[in-house]
């Protein structure tokens, strides 16, 4: 069966610093780039220089990728795409508009290393490689004899250093000639070259299954190298970098004070030439600042001459032209770019401005000339504490490096000063003659000489590697911080190979000879390889090798800055040495993290978000530059620090010489003796011979073939155990085949033979069924010659070598006993007691699950395979299925009603509390936000990318199988369709229980994954076309209607006409007679959730056309609305529902929405205006009369209709019923009296008073601290702005539709003086028409005719919130409800004015999530809601302010579709740049929406987005609204 394609998705966000982020892919894999909320919206163009077309890689040429899946309303789904064919280094880049670039990155692609005749993959965690000198191989022809003891040892890769010709020091990183094989491989009757050698790299590849690299040296050259000599412009030389002359100059005086000691000319000084204390580096302090540095004076390269200086501004004074200049700039001085001493300068101009002469007679110019005199004193006595500070630091660094080489313990202890060992390594190379010190500064100005003095190369401790110690403004070399290498010359390349076309061309041919002969290249002093240099060289290497295998050991102190070079030159290891483990512990972190994922790791999805990661490593045991392991730590160490290593999931590696155990660092300098030939029968102490009897090479063999093979057979899972502070116990496995080994180490730090360790030794339990030990080895002395270092081959210690022993059973072991302690449930656990496990042992299980859970997990993955096909790896055909899985788990799902998927996927705890349950409860995390399956996997979507095992939920899963039987139980008690999915759960669980605990947390997730992924199809299928094809973001928001969307024990909603068809039907779960069930909207979870709070009626109908109609669910919506219908009384619809019952009629809106609702029906339902005429059974037939029996009283739909425009017109007068303190404890007793009616001029609904409020701003006070019980914060009296557009919309549908004969009623009737009149609806369309405007519009002229209170405009260019309010100021509040007019009523607006309107919005009311609720300029603005203050202050006392600032969601849908509609009126190009704000600000809706564990939008937030705790944390207006403008979009 395929695999899933590998897709990773890199999300783009504004002021992303990407370039020292790591993003690591394979080939094959196909990126993506997405746009993060910050660019959703914008005008953005990514680029990339990975080629598209054609193989060829160019690294500055970048292409513009094209976006796909640009179709939908928002940019959720739009992405560009490569797929990465091609190893290396790749940058991206992208930029918004025309603008600069914004942001960049890069991203590492692996290459595939093959090996053998069939090109077998060698995955890089299955590397093995093995250091071997170059020099210390001899001749070519017997390079196999010695590389056999590595392929012997079990490494699949060789690593030589330089092959090239070697230079004076014999340093194998000093290359004189880089383009030369070294001619000590030839013998005098042959002659070898790189085909030779190319040659045998292949035979290795071939037929050894070995790879070969080596190193390519990019920084320095030996300082012998004959071509530098022709090309001296390749150095850092005193001619081409004159600001090393004062280096120079005091190298070469530190050089003459090495003669004179070495001849004791300072003996009678009492410095000696050979330096043996504290004392004798006092005096050499000394010397260097009363002889050296008073006689450099170094300072003067530095300073002005002030007498010139003073002399010139006289001049200037006198005779000269001023010229102008910035006087905001310091006066300093200006370096001598050549460096002479006293040729600095000053800025000519800045001084004639500053220091101005009283007049221009001799004594006040004199005068002013004293003045710069003293200036230009002082200039030069800052430049010379500067310097005197680079002398101090110089001192330092001279006494540090004499301290180390001659005095400390842990130096080279080199004896005399002598010519050949001076005092301190030179820093600068010197071809000359020897002459007398005082005669070598005149050099330094003649080129001809200038150029040969050669900066040598070197490396500076904590320096930053992203600088060259070499350029101008670095100080490096005169304080004399560089760790020098005498032999090398540091390389000058300049920016661009224009800069230095030899230097350039020729490191090209060097590389391109590298590339291609071997399999990969080790940067050698990677991090002080100039970065563009290393580029320019690996693109070469590329071109001729495509999978180039590319390792570097940087030493830059940080992981960041590795991640500088690794991501721009595409390393794909980085060396990590195990010898900087100060102890076991420390040793087996490393492991851990340069290895690897936890074992029971969740299985990611193969679309899953492009996460940052460290560096691969190639973990060593001991690398070249290390001091040897025998001397560090012990030889018995040897054997389990290499089992720890090589049981990391990465690459490992050792050098040639670990694994015989020589007791010496091997040189990469001084070491000139051959390393030993393979021999299988060699003795321990046989000269130049080395068989697997010798030191540890039996071990490292076993312990290298098993690391191939783990890393081979994806062995990816790693667990590291510290058994005690000697033990360390590291486990690999598998997560297809769930095998594991557990290789246990006792190490040796400290030499057993004089360091005492314990002998009672802890248990261990390995969990599983161990199948056999791998091996068991000892470090073990034997009867030998001691150790004699050989004069002619590189020998090891001969007394130790390893007693192994591979492949038995657990009863054969010496080292171990073991017993079988528990058998619960399948969990084999084995007790292992050490008997006789000394340091340097090691042993190695391999263990399985036990047959039972074997094979439970191998029919778990063949059900798995439905989801995803990656589980048919270790899967077994169930053969015994039970009935729920004989089919597959889309067929569960056949009968499902949307209102199951209620039930499956979501209900709150309330919902669940009304059923006498609740969700499910973790301990150490709380209740889960929804008891159906989003409930857990919005806590797994956050524990999966982490692979957070430690988490709550995984504990749980650990410890029970609680929340297994939680969800199936739940199911399954449901009955009906739900019982089939919770059988299905049941017996999927049944296996999962099977297996060992630390097993269940990843399956748990894979099958929950894998159900929801089908139930998203199910669930998508049942909707509108517009939800199949839309983005993800549509399908998210799409799935509210099912979160909010549900039947509840208790029927919601009031009983429709029995007549009625398609009415849903269910058993009562108390009398078992039939009832009906139909479906509810919660207005927001999770306070408006359950019981008498579920329904509202405003709620219900802003949100019913986004969650009902736009998502296809017409049923439900119909059902609805003639619920609603039902309940009419006074002209009204309730707000609280209350079952229809018990409801409460306090708004005048709400019959509005649902009249829109009606509208929107009819529009977007195919035959919707059937809905008119279905039957409406009325509770309430009279404003009196009691609640009637479903079918008492019946009436079509159109005639309610008409009953609710009829009693509008009428005008209404009523007080509550049941008012009073029981009934609302914050009203006050004139707030229970409501009244509205019509305004027969203006057409204009009106209402309410100063004690109500009857619009969604519906806050009453409830303090009486503060004194606000039973005032309204938002009475909203007189004429609401929304309501009017409501209204206006609703009286022009029924206008046309009664003139379609669709509406039997053409207006409503109205007492008139005595007199019934009727008006049209027509009629009643146009007073609105012709009223609003001059009305509602607030122009700020204070002449404006229509403005009868323009003392209370402070924002002009607005709609009123309201008309004639008793309290006038109200009406100029600027608050987000007008877009509600211009969406539902877009026709009583003048386009330009409503287009000024919404920009006032925009400016001052836009949040990141809704707007806000009251201009910020309001003197009552809060935009801080906090519900639990109760304190004296009347305007936020118990949340006062919950409409007077803080943000709400649901308005910003209508300010959208306001900007969407009207920019498309004026201009088709503001309608462009609309549609891209409208993107831009509802990609945090997105974003909140992928983040939230509710999986739902808010229903407000506090200002500029905070989150409010006191909020809804999904709220079904809020959805919708957002939803709506998509529908549009």
């Amino acid at each position: 069966m395929p695999q899933p394609k590998q897709v990773r998705i890199l999300y783009l966000n504004r002021h992303d610093k990407l370039e020292r982020t790591l993003f690591r892919l394979k080939q094959g894999y196909e990126l993506q780039f997405r746009l993060g909320p910050s660019l959703q919206g914008k005008d953005i163009h990514v680029h990339t220089n990975y080629p598209l077309d054609t193989h060829k890689f160019e690294r500055h040429q970048f292409h513009l990728l094209n976006w796909q899946n640009t179709s939908g309303g928002d940019d959720s789904d739009k992405y560009c795409a490569i797929i990465v064919q091609m190893s290396g280094s790749f940058q991206f880049h992208f930029i918004e508009g025309n603008n600069q670039k914004e942001s960049s990155g890069y991203i590492i692609v692996d290459p595939i290393l093959h090996v053998g005749h069939d090109n077998q993959v060698l995955t890089l965690d299955s590397i093995c490689a093995q250091t071997f000198l170059a020099k210390c191989l001899g001749p070519l022809d017997e390079w196999e004899d010695r590389l056999n003891v590595s392929r012997h040892s079990g490494y699949n890769m060789i690593h030589f250093t330089p092959t090239q010709t070697l230079g004076l020091s014999r340093s194998c990183y000093s290359l004189a000639d880089q383009l030369e094989l070294n001619p000590e491989f030839s013998r005098a009757d042959k002659t070898f070259n790189w085909n030779d050698v190319a040659r045998l790299v292949e035979k290795l590849k071939n037929e050894w299954k070995v790879l070969c690299i080596t190193d390519v040296v990019y920084n320095h050259t030996a300082a012998n190298s004959p071509w530098l000599k022709k090309h001296p412009e390749c150095s850092y030389n005193i001619l081409n970098s004159p600001h090393l002359k004062p280096a120079w100059l005091l190298d070469r005086a530190l050089w003459h004070l090495s003669l004179d000691v070495a001849k004791g000319n300072y003996q009678g000084r009492g410095l000696p030439a050979y330096i043996e204390n504290e004392h004798h580096l006092n005096i050499i302090r000394q010397i260097i600042w009363e002889d050296i540095f008073s006689k450099l004076r170094l300072w003067e390269f530095f300073q002005v001459n002030v007498d010139k200086v003073v002399a010139a501004f006289r001049n200037v004074l006198i005779n000269g032209e001023k010229k102008k200049c910035d006087t905001k700039q310091n006066l300093k001085v200006i370096q001598d770019p050549e460096f002479k001493r006293f040729g600095c300068v000053v800025n000519m101009s800045l001084l004639l401005k500053m220091f101005v002469p009283h007049g221009n007679s001799p004594h006040e110019i004199d005068e002013c000339c004293g003045w710069v005199f003293r200036k230009m004193e002082e200039l030069n006595m800052e430049r010379y504490h500067e310097v005197h500070s680079h002398q101090e630091q110089a001192v330092n660094c001279i006494l540090g490096t004499i301290t180390y080489e001659r005095l400390a313990g842990h130096g080279p202890k080199l004896g005399p000063v002598t010519a050949k060992d001076p005092l301190v390594t030179r820093y600068f190379t010197y071809d000359f003659e020897e002459v007398p010190f005082e005669e070598e500064e005149p050099m330094m100005y003649l080129p001809e000489k200038a150029v040969y003095f050669m900066a040598h190369n070197g490396w500076v401790m904590g320096d930053d590697p992203l600088r060259n110690f070499a350029e101008p403004g670095s100080n490096v070399y005169i304080r004399r911080e560089l760790i020098c290498w005498g032999d090398s010359v540091k390389l000058r390349y300049g920016k661009k190979p224009e800069d230095c076309p030899y230097l350039w061309a020729h490191m090209q041919k060097y590389t391109e000879i590298t590339a291609k002969v071997f399999h990969g290249v080790r940067l050698d002093n990677c991090h002080s390889t100039p970065i563009r240099v290393a580029e320019y060289m690996l693109d070469s290497a590329r071109r001729l090798r495509p999978n180039l295998y590319v390792v570097a050991e940087l030493f830059t102190g940080s992981e960041d800055m590795d991640n500088v070079f690794v991501t721009k030159l595409g390393i794909s290891s980085l060396i990590r040495e195990a010898m900087s483990a100060g102890d076991s512990h420390e040793e087996g972190r490393l492991v851990y993290r340069y290895g690897g994922m936890p074992v029971g790791s969740f299985a990611q999805l193969s679309v899953r978000p492009l996460l940052p990661k460290i560096a691969h490593a190639l973990f060593m045991d001991v690398t070249h530059d290390n001091e040897s392991l025998v001397q560090r730590r012990s030889a018995h160490d040897a054997l389990p620090s290499a089992a720890i290593i090589s049981m990391a999931c990465c690459a490992s590696g050792s050098t040639m010489g670990f694994d015989h155990l020589v007791p010496h660092q091997i040189s990469v300098v001084e070491e000139e003796r051959l390393y030993p030939k393979y021999n299988p029968n060699a003795l321990p102490d046989s000269p130049g011979e080395l068989s697997e009897k010798c030191g540890i090479i039996a071990g490292k063999r076993a312990i290298n073939l098993l690391h191939r093979e783990l890393g081979a057979e994806s062995f990816s899972q790693v667990y590291v155990d510290q058994v005690d502070e000697d033990i360390v116990a590291v486990t690999r496995h598998s997560p297809n085949i769930h095998r594991s080994v557990v290789a246990v180490s006792r190490t040796a730090f400290r030499d057993p033979t004089y360091s005492h360790y314990k002998t009672e030794l802890p248990t261990m339990c390995i969990p599983g069924k161990i199948e056999e030990i791998v091996l068991e080895a000892m470090t073990v002395q034997r009867e030998t010659a001691p150790y004699k270092k050989d004069k002619d081959f590189i020998n090891g210690l001969p007394q130790y070598t390893v007693d192994i022993r591979e492949h038995l059973q657990l009863k054969q072991s010496r080292i171990v006993t073991a017993k079988e302690t528990s058998k619960e449930r399948n969990d084999y656990v084995y007790e292992i007691n050490f008997e006789n496990f000394p340091p340097g042992s090691v042993i190695i299980f391999q263990v399985s699950l036990d047959p039972e859970a074997q094979y439970a997990v191998g029919i778990l993955r063949y059900h798995l395979i439905q989801f995803n096909p990656f589980y048919e790896a270790g899967s077994i055909r169930d053969l015994k299925a039970p009935p729920a899985l004989t089919h597959a788990f889309i067929s569960a799902t056949a009968s499902l009603s949307l209102s199951d998927l209620n039930m499956l996927l979501y209900r709150c705890d309330f919902e669940e509390q009304e059923d006498g349950a609740g969700c499910y409860n973790i301990s150490n995390f709380g209740p889960l936000k929804y008891a159906g399956l989003q409930g857990f996997l919005s806590v797994l979507a956050d524990i999966r990318p982490k692979n957070d095992l430690g988490h709550p939920l995984c504990e749980n899963l650990r410890a029970g199988d609680w929340m297994m039987d939680f969800i199936s139980n739940r199911l399954i008690a449901r009955g009906g369709a739900l019982e089939v999915i919770g059988k299905w759960f049941e017996a999927m669980f049944s296996y999962l229980k099977m297996l060992p605990r630390y097993l269940i947390p990843c399956y748990f997730d894979a099958l929950l994954i894998g159900a929801y992924s089908v139930i998203m199809e199910v669930t998508l299928d049942r909707m509108s076309s517009f939800i199949q094809n839309g983005s993800t973001f549509v399908k998210q928001l799409a799935l509210a209607s099912i979160q909010m969307c549900g039947i509840g024990r208790f029927p919601a909603l009031p009983q429709l006409s029995p007549s009625l068809k398609g009415v849903p039907y269910r058993l009562n779960y108390i009398t078992g007679e039939k009832e009906q069930c139909c479906a509810s909207l919660a207005a927001g979870l999770p306070h408006f959730a359950a019981g008498l709070f579920r329904c509202w009626g405003r709620d219900t109908f802003i949100s019913l056309k986004g969650l009902l109609l736009v998502t296809g669910r017409a049923p439900e919506a119909r059902n609805i609305i003639l619920s609603f219908a039902s309940t009419l009384r006074h002209g009204l619809i309730p707000n609280l529902l209350g079952h229809g019952i018990y409801a409460r009629y306090n708004c005048r809106d709400a019959v509005w929405w649902w009249l829109q609702c009606i509208q929107d029906f009819c529009t977007l339902v195919e035959n919707g205006e059937d809905i008119l005429k279905c039957p409406v059974s009325r509770l309430y037939p009279t404003d009196n009369s009691p609640a009637l029996a479903p079918g008492t009283v019946e009436q079509p739909l159109y005639e309610v209709m008409q009953e609710a425009l009829q009693r509008h017109m009428e005008g209404v007068e009523y007080r509550e019923r049941n008012a009073g303190p029981h009934m609302d404890t914050r009203m006050r007793d004139e707030g229970f009296n409501v009244s509205f009616g019509v305004d027969l001029e203006t057409g204009f609904v009106f209402g309410g008073h100063r004690y109500n409020c009857g619009t969604w701003m519906d806050n009453m006070g409830e303090s009486d601290m503060a004194q606000n019980r039973g005032i309204p914060a938002t009475p909203r009296d007189g004429s609401a702005v929304e309501i009017i557009g409501l209204c206006k919309s609703t009286v022009r549908w029924l206008m046309n539709l009664s003139k379609k004969s669709l509406f039997p009623y053409t207006g409503v009737k109205r007492q008139l003086k005595g007199k019934e009149v009727f008006i049209t609806y027509e009629e009643w369309d146009k007073k609105i028409q012709d009223h609003f405007e001059k009305n509602f519009f607030v122009s700020g002229d204070p002449n404006d005719p229509n403005e009868k209170y323009p003392n209370f405009v402070h924002k002009k260019n607005i709609y009123k919130d309201s008309y004639g309010a008793s309290s006038p100021w109200c009406d100029y509040q600027l608050r987000p409800n007008f877009p509600i007019t211009m969406v539902v009523a877009p026709e009583l607006f003048t386009p330009e004015k409503a287009w000024k309107a919404l920009k006032v919005v925009e400016d001052h009311l836009l949040g990141p999530l809704g707007l806000k609720t009251l201009d910020p300029d309001d003197q009552v603005y809060c935009g801080f809601y906090d519900n639990s203050v109760d304190n004296g202050n009347f305007n936020i006392a118990k949340g006062y302010n919950y409409h007077q600032g803080p943000e709400w969601v649901w308005p910003i849908g209508y300010f959208l579709r306001a900007k969407l509609h009207f920019s498309k009126m004026i201009e088709e190009k503001l309608y462009e740049d609309t549609k891209y704000l409208v993107k831009h600000v509802l990609s945090h809706h997105y974003d909140h929406l992928s983040k939230s564990p509710w999986k739902g939008l808010p229903e407000l937030t506090n200002e500029n987005g905070a989150y409010c705790p006191f909020s809804c944390e999904t709220q079904a207006w809020s959805i919708a609204a957002v939803l709506d403008v998509l529908y549009e979009l």
